[in-house]
């Protein structure tokens, strides 16, 4: 069965099939697969059990490849009966209090607790000298006659000096300096005491030289580290480091083949898949019934581009890269229609205009090329005049006229109805002047995405933590950087606008200084309720409800 006659039966095909040997029939193809029978996720999951493991080959498995947690045994004894776990070693000791019972001990009586007294004293000694709560006394073994408190032991001190003027002493510098070196020679002897530079006494024989002589030669050497930079550098090392490094060819196709190179697809099975460059795996994916134009036109799916629409719509994008190509290469239109005018007769045919195509990189196929002619040309002449060319391939607005030779100054001009859909698209800012609030409005214009503000959604009455939608109870960015006099002393808009009962109502008012008896507070209450929907009252209805009341005792005194 061939290509076609699968493609007619409803059969998902392959892009490549039958341009290569499958060397892996029973691996599946990359790609996107199209309702293929027996690889659903179901199926997918679904495991068929396995044949249970010989007990041959089981005890070399679990030796080699013993299961998690299992204990790995010699195959060779395999069989063997397993005394060992039948074998306890050591001795059973006696279990000791839990923790629940020291925690929580058993409640004793006042007999058991007197006996457990009697037992503690008589068998530690040092409670009855020290018992609990009271310091050890030690009078029993003095000696007699001997008092405990005015009784003193050891040397008397002799105080000759404080601690400061040890530290400090009341010396100059120089006496100082004589005491301590005036010992300094008995440190050496004893302690092996040197000053910091000092010269060590080897105990040599200074007879045939001085002690003070030097011996050996001068090293050169320069204070500017000249010849510590030789030695951090040598000579070998920068060589090398200047000179071109040699690697063998083996290595260089290696990196060729496994790094990716400038300017070129990184493949590194080429050499091992013997395909052509234009070859394509996996299989052909379905088109999809709608296109980039009609997202980005936010079309309904009623409205998609199908057919002769979808033609319509390269056929509008090629004049867009003419109109694009035309604009930048060429000062006016009469210039441009001279370029595309190979043969100066004044008219475009097919030909010159695939010429042009190919010049400004816009390959384009024979089957378009001749869809854009009879598009262009609109009373069927076979070719594209000059007023033609000025309105469907050129800006003709943004572009001079240039010098022409039996034409009139201005060119007509020419619109069909793509030309208003497509190339006079407009933003809702420049339709709305930019502006908010400006003479077109956009509440009607279809949105896209979740927005940021939750309106939609009844905000919960305990917010978790996190939860970070914003619900439409929370302060946008001016309120933010702008905070109010109120919120600064906790006071948010909420509070103004919750529904509250007549008496906290009245305290509130009360508390800042508006003084009504409770007649006048009931009228301006019910006048509230009145304007409410709900019949709920809040600080804002109650204040705007008192405001008027007071705007128009203003006006009818005035």
């Amino acid at each position: 069965m061939d290509t076609v006659q699968l493609v007619r039966k409803g059969i998902p095909v392959q892009s490549n099939v039958q341009k290569y040997t499958d060397r892996n029939p029973d691996i599946d193809a990359a790609g996107k697969l199209m309702s293929i029978a027996g690889d659903g996720t179901r199926d997918c999951l679904m495991h068929e059990a396995r044949p249970p493991t010989p007990d041959t080959v089981k005890k070399f498995k679990n030796f080699f490849e013993p299961e998690p947690s299992a204990e790995r045994v010699f195959y060779g004894r395999a069989n063997d009966p397993n005394i060992a776990a039948t074998i306890s070693h050591g001795i059973s000791t006696r279990p000791s209090d839990s923790a629940g019972d020291l925690t929580n001990p058993r409640p004793k009586s006042l007999y058991n607790q007197r006996m457990l007294d009697k037992k503690e004293v008589a068998m530690y000694a040092s409670k009855q000298k020290a018992p609990l709560g009271r310091s050890h006394d030690q009078t029993p073994g003095f000696p007699a006659g001997m008092d405990g408190k005015e009784t003193c032991y050891g040397i008397q001190n002799v105080f000759d000096g404080s601690a400061g003027e040890l530290v400090n002493p009341g010396k100059t510098y120089d006496e100082v300096m004589t005491d301590s070196s005036s010992g300094h020679n008995l440190y050496i002897v004893t302690h092996n005491d040197y000053d910091v530079g000092e010269k060590r006494d080897r105990k040599y024989d200074w007879s045939r030289y001085a002690k003070d002589s030097r011996f050996g030669v001068p090293t050169p050497h320069d204070n500017d580290g000249r010849h510590v930079q030789k030695t951090m550098k040598w000579l070998h090392d920068e060589q090398s480091r200047k000179s071109a490094k040699i690697i063998s060819k083996r290595v260089d196709d290696f990196r060729e083949r496994t790094q990716p190179q400038l300017g070129e697809v990184h493949d590194p099975i080429k050499d091992t898949l013997l395909v052509p460059s234009d070859h394509t795996f996996g299989i052909m994916i379905r088109p999809d019934e709608y296109g980039a134009g009609d997202l980005l036109h936010g079309r309904v799916p009623g409205n998609y581009l199908r057919g002769q629409d979808r033609e319509r719509g390269v056929i509008a994008a090629i004049r867009q890269h003419l109109k694009k190509a035309n604009y930048h290469n060429f000062n006016d239109l009469a210039a441009a229609f001279r370029h595309y005018d190979k043969n100066g007769d004044g008219k475009i045919d097919i030909n010159e205009l695939r010429a042009c195509c190919v010049q400004f990189n816009l390959p384009i196929e024979p089957e378009l090329l001749e869809q854009l002619l009879f598009v262009c040309d609109g009373e069927g002449k076979g070719y594209i005049d000059y007023t033609e060319f000025a309105n469907f391939l050129n800006w003709k607005d943004k572009m001079d006229q240039g010098v022409t030779v039996n034409r009139e100054k201005d060119v007509d001009t020419i619109q069909k109805q793509i030309d208003r859909a497509i190339g006079e698209h407009r933003t809702s800012a420049s339709m709305i002047n930019a502006t908010v609030g400006g003479p077109m409005s956009s509440k009607g214009y279809r949105c896209y995405g979740v927005p940021t503000i939750r309106s939609d959604l009844p905000a919960p009455r305990f917010k978790r933590i996190s939860d970070h939608k914003n619900y439409g109870d929370e302060s946008d960015a001016y309120g933010l950087v702008n905070p109010s006099m109120h919120s600064n002393r906790g006071v948010y808009e909420k509070d103004y606008f919750k529904a509250r009962q007549p008496s906290e109502i009245q305290s509130i008012f009360t508390n800042i200084g508006v003084q009504m008896d409770q007649e006048t507070f009931q009228k301006l209450w019910d006048v509230a309720v009145s304007r409410s929907d709900k019949g709920q009252v809040s600080v804002e209805s109650f204040r705007s409800v008192l405001d008027d009341v007071q705007a128009q005792n203003l006006a009818a005194a005035s």
